[in-house]
């Protein structure tokens, strides 16, 4: 039997443990993994390279990125970086993506959905319209829905209950009516929304050409 993309969503979030906001609806750990009745199993005890392998899987699944984009986002971030610190660089380009700050503003109820509303043409930067999810914003920009697009369903359900609260290097503000946000600053790495060890990360990178 086929199993639904939000089970899917949930049993990553169960198999590495934490809740990743990106994916969406909130839960995924309320429901117990095993039968009632029973108790289940503490979580084994991993290797040093397996818990690395898991930093990596959180940022990929709550950033709803493959491979390829990621190594992407982290050659970029080396760049701009000589030392351990591309990680923080990393963060900033990451939660920058026009997709992640339309999550972040409440505006889609997770990055796919919000991923979506961008390339069908529902966001603006700066007054012009934005298809592109990978897209980094900077500091000043002012992202906001076309004025049609705020009765879009996944602005509606997102605004219904929101998923997060607004991270302080966003302001979000209300003009004629109609929520908008501003980038006030670069993120770092204590603006990513889940439990995240960054020196297990880099030792994962570490060792792998990029």
């Amino acid at each position: 039997m086929a199993v639904s993309k939000r089970r899917l969503r949930f049993r990553v979030q169960r198999r590495l443990g934490v809740e990743l906001p990106g994916l969406g609806k909130p839960g995924a750990l309320e429901r117990r993994p095993y039968p009632p009745g029973q108790h289940g199993n503490k979580r084994k005890k991993f290797s040093n390279y397996a818990l690395q392998l898991e930093e990596k899987q959180k940022v990929m699944f709550h950033y709803c990125l493959r491979e390829k984009q990621l190594r992407r986002f982290i050659r970029d971030a080396q760049k701009g970086s000589a030392d351990k610190n591309w990680i923080s660089q990393l963060a900033g380009r990451l939660e920058l993506r026009l997709d992640n700050i339309v999550f972040r503003l409440g505006f889609a109820p997770g990055i796919r959905s919000a991923r979506q509303m961008v390339s069908h043409g529902h966001v603006t930067v700066n007054g012009k319209k934005v298809d592109v999810g990978s897209f980094v914003v900077k500091v000043g920009d002012v992202v906001a829905l076309k004025e049609s697009s705020y009765t879009h369903q996944n602005y509606m359900q997102a605004k219904q209950a929101p998923r997060m609260e607004v991270p302080e290097y966003l302001e979000k503000s209300e003009v004629n009516g109609k929520d908008t946000g501003k980038i006030k600053s670069v993120p770092g790495t204590e603006f990513i929304p889940f439990p995240f060890s960054a020196n297990l990360f880099a030792e994962y990178y570490s060792l792998r050409n990029v």
